[in-house]
């Protein structure tokens, strides 16, 4: 009797178990299309947004917290927690008028019926004083670089005044940096902030265990609707993985357990992608690929104040540029993956992009200019040195051995990525690869390094670079207020930097999702953000 009667506690013990890993099976099936799950490999170091300086705390950090206005996929200023705003005529003040309905994210800190409170302007006075507060040294303290002064007039006008006008200024509020914080969470948990954000996105905060999980489930308080009136964002959750191999997440999406992939790594892009771009056949029924513009220049950088007399050299400098073939190198080195950079500096997707003529494959032409160069000098064999890291080792190889077929002699150094920016910042490199990836949607981000007054270490115009028209157009442009007229200035500048060749442009990168099909509503941007408040997911078949 006794054993029988343990058998049957044993039995019912296992029916429960079974039928609760069951039911969470179940669960998992029938719940799964309402959370998105990505993975990020360089890990997040903060959910502050006033520390959102690299892609691993943007992403997260876009869901999180709002701020004045935002972009759309094609870069266009759109309303955010600000509902409009008015310039001046003379482009010194901007006055913001708020939403009267947004409401920061449920925390028992805020000592109201319903754990909550709406955001007022004063939130972003206290905002933006954090930000450029020396004690929370937020590395976006320099986006307030150009106010004067900043004032909540009432409770829903929210007023700047600038030192001098800069068209590109609406761009920088639109940064995570500037996100609306309410001071009485910031400081109930000071430094912690960074783990326990409270803001006004789409979603809010849930679980984040450090290098392992982040969870953020949906903000039921969320202010903004769709065009058919249905509340944001569409998913329950949203699940952040940190695994750090490239091909370890390239595995677990192919499984599935991973929502999309952001970029294409080298340990798996032949797996995935043909060498022409196309997805292989093992891939096509189940997964999307989207591509779209990424304000990221990839060039090779001269140093004009240097001592090598090929680098000083616009016989060499153009030499290089004609040198050798973008298109193959895209094609056989990236997958497809990039658009030739044969205008200039300024990429495509962004707002003065325009098809200006600048190099393409032209071996007679090189081959001229490095005779020229050879008749000029006496020295019969021209050598350049250029620095780069392992990640671009391929491409500057590649570059390498076409020139040498023109008569020029390539040296490549490979060294890690601090070793070449702590050079760069000095002047220690002749020739550098670098990428020039937009801080914001505005083409005076990519004229910036070549402004004289901006020659390292006082800014980024690590080649050095200096021409007074350049320079006069640079200063006009910023008391340009029409677009369209600062647009012809930002051309006329570019052109400058085509015609004096002091890098060399190579490819304008390309923003590149891999996507399951049962994913909806994804978009890319030029600036590469996650916007996630209108995707949903299908019912996997």
């Amino acid at each position: 009797m006794f054993h029988y009667s343990f058998i049957i506690r044993y039995l019912a013990i296992f029916y429960i178990l079974f039928t609760l890993i069951s039911c969470k099976d179940s669960f998992k099936e029938n719940r799964d299309h309402l959370v998105f799950r990505y993975n990020e490999y360089s890990n997040t170091e903060s959910l502050d947004p006033a520390f959102a300086r690299n892609p691993g705390t943007i992403w997260p950090t876009n869901q999180l917290f709002n701020g004045l206005v935002q972009f759309d996929e094609s870069l266009q200023v759109l309303p955010d927690i600000a509902k409009s705003w008015k310039i001046s005529d003379s482009a010194l003040r901007y006055t913001f008028t708020l939403r009267k309905d947004v409401k920061f994210h449920k925390h028992a800190q805020f000592k109201t019926k319903d754990s909550t409170r709406f955001v007022v302007a004063k939130d972003f006075v206290y905002s933006f004083n954090r930000l450029i507060d020396p004690k929370v040294a937020s590395p976006g303290n320099w986006v307030l670089k150009y106010v004067e002064e900043y004032q909540a007039l009432n409770d829903s006008i929210f007023e700047i005044r600038l030192k001098k006008p800069f068209p590109a200024f609406l761009g920088l509020m639109s940064m995570r940096y500037c996100s609306v914080v309410p001071k009485e969470i910031v400081e109930f948990y000071g430094p912690l902030f960074r783990s326990n954000p409270i803001g006004t996105g789409p979603f809010k905060f849930k679980l984040w265990e450090e290098n392992v999980k982040l969870v953020l489930r949906k903000n039921e308080l969320y202010f903004e609707k769709d065009e058919k009136g249905r509340q944001l964002p569409y998913l329950e959750a949203v699940a952040i993985t940190f695994l750090p191999e490239k091909q370890s997440e390239f595995l677990q999406f192919a499984k599935g357990n991973l929502d999309f992939l952001n970029s294409l790594d080298a340990s798996y892009k032949d797996e995935l992608l043909t060498p022409t771009g196309k997805l292989r056949d093992h891939y096509k029924n189940r997964i999307k690929i989207s591509k779209g513009p990424y304000l990221n220049s990839e060039y090779l950088g001269f140093y004009l104040d240097g001592d090598t007399k090929e680098i000083q050299s616009e016989y060499i400098r153009k030499a290089v540029n004609y040198g050798f073939d973008r298109q193959k190198m895209i094609t056989y080195l990236k997958n497809g993956i990039g658009i030739p950079a044969t205008s200039g500096f300024i990429p495509k997707g962004l707002p003065g992009f325009r098809n200006i003529k600048g190099y393409d494959y032209n071996p007679e032409k090189s081959r001229k200019l490095i005779q020229a160069y050879i008749q000029e000098t006496g020295d019969t064999n021209p050598t350049i040195r250029i620095a780069t890291d392992s990640n671009y080792q391929s491409i500057c190889e590649f570059i390498q051995r076409e020139l040498e077929k023109m008569g020029l002699t390539v040296l490549v150094d490979v060294m890690p990525p601090p070793t070449i920016r702590e050079k760069k910042w000095s002047g220690e490199l002749d020739t550098f690869r670098a990428s020039w990836i937009a801080d914001y949607p505005d083409a005076e981000n990519f004229l910036s390094p070549f402004y004289s007054k901006n020659h390292t270490p006082n800014g980024p115009n690590y080649t050095h670079f200096k021409n007074d028209t350049f320079d006069q157009l640079y200063e006009e442009s910023f008391l340009i207020t029409d677009t369209k007229t600062r647009e012809e200035h930002y051309i006329k500048m570019d052109s400058i930097i085509v015609a004096n060749a002091p890098i060399v442009p190579l490819y304008y990168d390309q923003v590149t999702q891999f996507i399951h099909k049962n994913v909806k509503g994804m978009t890319t941007n030029p600036q590469n953000h996650l916007v996630l408040k209108r995707v949903w997911k299908e019912k996997r078949k």
